[in-house]
């Protein structure tokens, strides 16, 4: 399940971020500011197509995972999908909040792999355990969206836990990406003053 976080995090911020950020560098991102579109439905239109091919990928990595690699789905499918979702618009809009901080693709690439992948991929308990994590490292953790996700999927879908134990990540989860969605927004209303 943890493989889910890493292959989302991967399609939602390094795809977005490059290609916003070769938006900004042709030149058309300017002329999509300078039209009445206001910066969250332009955000959102972003994020839309991305949300979409996201969670494509979810439910093919969970198929494949439940049907060729046998890992029992224990819990809510429905259940599962709310933190899904909230990981994934997060994700989303950290991808285009550093393409619009960016500009270039490969200062943009070089951010999203930074602060999305290596954290997902090492300080998530998807690797190494968390608890088993020097205490400083640990701490650092507690920022990281993807710790959450992960912890949310292994309740999820391999213990079959119900709504009341993964409450706290998906409250992490909510804040994290409203907050990023303002962000977001405001970075790229300020892009376009």
């Amino acid at each position: 399940p943890g493989l889910i976080a890493v292959i989302v995090a991967i399609i939602a911020a390094l795809i977005t971020s490059l290609a916003i950020a070769r938006e900004w560098e042709t030149g058309t991102m300017e002329q999509l500011l300078s039209t009445p579109v206001r910066p969250s439905e332009l955000v959102l239109g972003k994020m839309s197509a991305y949300f979409v091919l996201g969670l494509v990928d979810t439910v093919v990595s969970v198929i494949v995972g439940t049907g060729v690699f046998g890992v029992p789905m224990r819990g809510s499918v429905i259940l599962l999908a709310l933190p899904v979702f909230l990981f994934l618009f997060g994700s989303l809009a950290w991808g285009l909040m550093i393409s619009a901080l960016a500009r270039s693709q490969v200062l943009a690439y070089q951010l999203a792999m930074v602060t999305t992948f290596l954290p997902a991929f090492l300080l998530s308990g998807f690797v190494f355990s968390v608890e088993n994590m020097p205490a400083a490292i640990r701490a650092i953790t507690h920022i990281v969206p993807a710790r959450y996700f992960v912890s949310a999927l292994k309740e999820l879908f391999l213990k079959g836990a119900g709504p009341d134990v993964v409450l706290g990540e998906i409250g992490f989860l909510l804040a994290y990406a409203a907050a990023v969605f303002l962000v977001t927004t405001r970075a790229i209303r300020r892009k376009a003053a």
